[in-house]
């Protein structure tokens, strides 16, 4: 697991190499190239260079499977919630992008490079437990006995997600519905990158016994129970790049050519190869309590089983195919725009979401997004 976190640091650094180069260079053209239409033409024309900021809240689904030892069945049985409600993943990441798109002057070409981040982080800690009394008879008299019944199950997730884009395009829409309109088919490269993080923790005593018993003509009371603990670790994680394709358009439905809104929508796919790979350790113990001739005496705990352990260390090669799209509305001024949309993008069986075997899983990000971009 540590290689894994070393592999994910070293690449970190790369992609933040990788989208300051390649920013700087389209600030640089973008510059040059604005300076020159300005020298050429002695007019500032349309904006050559945007620049675009944006958060999203996104809905999170797929990645692992749960972490249920033998004894979870017990825990239900006693009447406490499964362990399963403590595992449920936080629901939505919350992330930031950015993109920068170049538009040369006197051409309908596009370039743009856009990165887009996301994480989200949580824990829960659930507790139970009950007193649970027995009364019974022996040798005619009465007796009442009490057990502490407790289930506790402590969870932490973490998730990020980055998805990098190049891509370069043409504007094929001029004037197709009118004056502002356009429509870019653009193609290029994506780069995608999940990681998954899990600390599970259980703790269960959920069943009890009673044994009466006469020793000597005395009565007395032998009380059972069984201790179980759960410890569960696993680290997941995508990389990957490939060819992409896009096709983003814009309609304006009101306001005059100097500002107003319009409908925006797009969609795009791509094929990523790249490497799955999962890492974990899971332990199961259990203990057999007997508390003999009454409460006075201190109690005997010895192993019910030889605790339980395994551990995985998988990486496979994968292809991961992607879907998506969007859907939004835009105030536009003539260097400006703030939009509001819906967008999701759909990664399928990229993750390894297993725990002793391999299982297949899907990532997959959907929610509303806000940005805002400047024109220079």
């Amino acid at each position: 697991m540590s290689e894994l976190t070393t592999e994910q640091m070293t690449a970190a650094n790369l992609r933040r190499y990788w989208l300051a180069t390649a920013s700087s260079l389209i600030l640089a053209a973008s510059i040059g190239s604005a300076n020159s239409a300005v020298a050429a033409s002695g007019e500032d024309g349309r904006p050559t260079l945007w620049i675009e900021l944006g958060s999203q809240l996104e809905r999170v689904d797929g990645g692992q499977n749960l972490f249920m030892p033998p004894f979870s069945d017990s825990i239900v049985e006693a009447g406490f919630e499964s362990p399963a409600v403590a595992q449920t993943p936080p629901r939505y990441a919350f992330g930031g992008e950015v993109k920068l798109t170049l538009t040369p002057e006197g051409t309908d070409w596009v370039a743009f490079v856009a990165v887009r981040y996301g994480r989200s982080n949580g824990k829960k800690h659930m507790h139970e437990q009950r007193a649970v009394e027995t009364q019974f008879m022996v040798l005619g008299n009465p007796f009442t006995a009490t057990q502490q019944l407790a289930s506790d199950s402590k969870t932490q997730e973490n998730e990020s997600h980055e998805v990098l884009d190049f891509q370069a395009g043409k504007d094929v829409g001029l004037g197709l519905f009118g004056r502002g309109t356009f429509s870019v088919i653009s193609g290029g490269i994506r780069f995608a990158e999940f990681t998954s993080k899990s600390k599970d923790d259980l703790i269960a005593r959920p069943e009890y016994g009673f044994i009466p018993k006469v020793f000597f003509g005395i009565p007395f009371v032998t009380s059972t129970r069984y201790d179980y603990h759960g410890i569960a670790q696993n680290e997941r994680s995508f990389r990957g790049i490939g060819p992409s394709l896009a096709w983003d358009a814009s309609l304006p439905v009101g306001g005059s050519e100097d500002g107003g809104f319009s409908f925006d929508w797009g969609i795009n796919a791509a094929v990523l190869f790249g490497r799955q790979k999962s890492a974990g350790h899971h332990q199961t113990t259990a203990y057999h309590y007997t508390q003999k001739y009454g409460p006075q005496r201190r109690p005997r705990y010895v192993p019910a089983y030889t605790p339980k352990s395994a551990n995985h260390d998988r990486s496979r090669s994968v292809v991961v195919p992607n879907i998506g799209g969007f859907a939004g509305i835009s105030l536009r001024w003539s260097n400006a725009k703030v939009s509001l949309g819906y967008r999701g993008d759909f990664f399928f069986s990229a993750m390894d979401g297993g725990v002793d075997t391999r299982v297949s899983k899907d990532r997959d990000f959907y929610g509303p997004f806000a940005s805002i971009a400047v024109g220079l």
